[in-house]
Order: C-alpha cells, then sequence, then structure tokens
C-alpha cells in the first residue's frame, strides 16, 4: 500500500541523490537534521517546523533501530521500531524526506544530502554537531534551535514506568 507519507520514507541512498538532485535544480533550500524520535512530543513538532521554516525541503536522518540502540539509552529503545517511527515522522507536514542511517552517527548520510543548513537542538554545541565542519567547509550553514522546554522522551518514558510501578 502506497500513500504519500510512505513515498517521503528512503532507505536506498541512490534514490534519495536522485531526489534531491531535482530539489536543486529546481533551486530548493535543503535543511537536514536528524534524531530517533521515538516518543514524538510537542516539543519535537516545535522543533521541526523550526527547523523547516528555514529552508523549503526538510530532510530527517532517522536513526534505524540498529543506530538507536546503539547510543545506549537502554534495551528497552527504542520503544517504536523503525518503520512506526518513519510513518508518523513522515506524516508531520514538516518533514519533504525521512532517511534511514545505520551509522552511529549521521556524517555520511550529510555528505550525501549535502544541506545547505544543518540544523541541531540548542542543547549541542557546534564542536558536538555531527558533519558541522564539513556543511560549514562546503559553504553551508550550521543552526542550533532552541527545544521547548518541559518536553523529553526521557521524561515521557519515566513516567510511563512510574505509572506502572504505582498500580
Amino acid at each position: 500500500m502506497s500513500s504519500s507519507v510512505t513515498q517521503r520514507i528512503y532507505q536506498d541512498r541512490a534514490e534519495v541523490a536522485s531526489l534531491l538532485g531535482l530539489w536543486r535544480e529546481g533551486e530548493e533550500t535543503i535543511v537536514f537534521t536528524n534524531g530517533v524520535f521515538d516518543l514524538i512530543h510537542p516539543g519535537h513538532v516545535l522543533y521541526l517546523e523550526q527547523a523547516a521554516a528555514l529552508g523549503t525541503k526538510l530532510v530527517l536522518g532517522l536513526n534505524s533501530d540498529v543506530s538507536a540502540k546503539a547510543l545506549g539509552k537502554g534495551d528497552h529503545r527504542p520503544i517504536n521500531d523503525q518503520r512506526a517511527r518513519a510513518l508518523v515522522m513522515a506524516g508531520l507536514r514538516s518533514i519533504d524526506m525521512v532517511v534511514f542511517f545505520d551509522e552511529a552517527t549521521p556524517l555520511e548520510l550529510i555528505q550525501i544530502v549535502r544541506p545547505d543548513i544543518l540544523v541541531k537542538g540548542g542543547d549541542y554545541t557546534i564542536d558536538q554537531i555531527v558533519g558541522a565542519p564539513e556543511v560549514l567547509a562546503y559553504g553551508g550553514s550550521v543552526q542550533q534551535l532552541d527545544f521547548a522546554e518541559g518536553y523529553s522522551t526521557t521524561a515521557i518514558e519515566q513516567k510511563i514506568l512510574k505509572a506502572g510501578l504505582d498500580k
């Protein structure tokens, strides 16, 4: 079953490069961000809306299940598998393309996407942003966006766990 949502999810990097080429021919401004995006909350939605507003196309590098597990957030994470996470993310109007990456960092994907603007949350300093030196070297820019206070996937997870223990 194909839909506009599933048509925005990519694994094949050659397909990604081809579509990005078309976008560049159309003089689109390509923005890139990445993450696990396991339990989506208002902070994620606001962050992604801000990122999308910086350009005309937003590409989301989504940690695959293998990559997400390597981040060391616990054996139970991610809670949602990569297909479920990709469907939710592709359903957000701010996102034009979701691309999985299996590597520990999105550097290889960033080098393929070659975004005009690389975006991460304000909890990262410029020297901690993977791909920042490479994007700056070819004339792109790196932006740090503030997160909405009071929202975090870990806090949601802890609230759920506590609710289960209180029964």
